[in-house]
């Protein structure tokens, strides 16, 4: 019987990068030392965009990377863009910790080099996935 997802190499490692990405991308929004608000509100969005791209590749490992990677961009431009607006529903989402971390609470036109830069780096981690025999 077959449900139609199997662990090859590549979705193995793929779990594991992305088991090695979540912690240290949580870390970042709990950082308290020096460089607090950078790696608070900058460098975790390296981090959260190479999480998307690693997770969407092992969800839907026939996608081409690069479409990944532009389509994370895009995505988390809009999600970024989206913190311009406070109706009570997502003031409420925003109010916990994880939707503060996925939505996000503030725009910054600055983040999107951070997602240009995660999206690089998550395009690149994919190709070397992808090299990976089944």
């Amino acid at each position: 019987m077959s449900i139609g997802f199997s662990i090859t190499k590549r979705r193995l490692w793929t779990l594991v990068l992305l088991l090695i990405i979540i912690p240290i991308g949580f870390a970042t929004k709990l950082y308290s030392g020096p460089g607090k608000d950078w790696v608070n509100n900058s460098l975790g969005g390296v981090f959260y965009e190479m999480f998307w791209c690693l997770f969407i590749y092992f969800v839907f490992i026939k996608l081409k990377n690069w479409e990944i990677a532009i389509s994370v961009f895009i995505a988390t431009g809009i999600i970024e863009i989206i913190q311009l607006w406070h109706p009570p529903f997502l003031e409420f989402i925003r109010s916990y910790f994880i939707g503060r971390t996925i939505l996000g609470t503030s725009f910054s036109w600055l983040d999107f080099i951070y997602y240009f830069i995660g999206c690089g780096i998550g395009y690149l981690l994919l190709n070397r996935l992808h090299r990976l025999n089944n």
